[in-house]
């Protein structure tokens, strides 16, 4: 594999699902949040974009360029993205609904000839808020959307607190490695929990 192989990657989701909060978390692991001010310093600007992170993952050595969909320098559906993570937050059933429309725009966008497939990854955001109430989403739930979208893999992490972050990161990371080799990622579609 080159050393200087850049996998784009682009996160799919609505407005406030957390997108922006998560790419702020792993540039800055460090970055804390308190007193409901998630707008602090050391958050990612859409204007920053694309959003770099070097990876190092099973021996392998790679730069991920990432997209949001707020992007103001172009509009998302022109780039050619490797990877597409569609994101929603756990404690909005609204975003989670919305991902088949992303989905649908991913397949009108990215999937252009027969059999042509882009690795797509569903992630869960603000796993801390999730709470008892009816409109509680459990992962079991999702990884079942998730398997009706054709995803191939599912996490959820909370940027907030830290919890999965960095498994959450590892299988992006794992599905981005997969684009750099000869065979790419061309997976069958199975979802994957982790």
């Amino acid at each position: 594999m080159d050393e200087d192989a850049t996998v784009t990657l682009l996160i799919l989701g609505e407005s406030g699902c957390g997108k922006t909060t998560f790419l702020s978390r792993l540039k800055n692991p460090n970055l804390r949040f308190g007193n409901g001010d998630s707008a602090g310093n050391g958050l990612l600007r859409d204007g920053d974009q694309p959003f770099l992170y070097d990876i190092r993952f099973a021996r392998k050595s790679f730069k991920l360029e990432v997209y949001d969909t707020a992007s103001p320098n172009q509009h998302w559906s022109s780039l050619n993205p490797g990877v597409v993570i569609l994101a929603y937050d756990i404690s909005d059933r609204r975003s989670l609904d919305a991902l088949k429309g992303w989905r649908n725009d991913i397949t009108r966008y990215f999937q252009r000839g027969t059999g042509e497939r882009i690795p797509v990854m569903m992630l869960g955001l603000k796993r801390d808020l999730r709470e008892e109430n009816d409109q509680i989403i459990y992962p079991q739930e999702a990884y079942r959307i998730a398997q009706e979208l054709h995803c191939d893999r599912y996490a959820e992490c909370s940027a907030v607190t830290g919890e999965l972050i960095k498994e959450a990161f590892e299988d992006i990371a794992k599905v981005a490695a997969m684009t750099t080799t000869e065979k790419g990622a061309q997976g069958a579609g199975g979802c994957t929990v982790l």
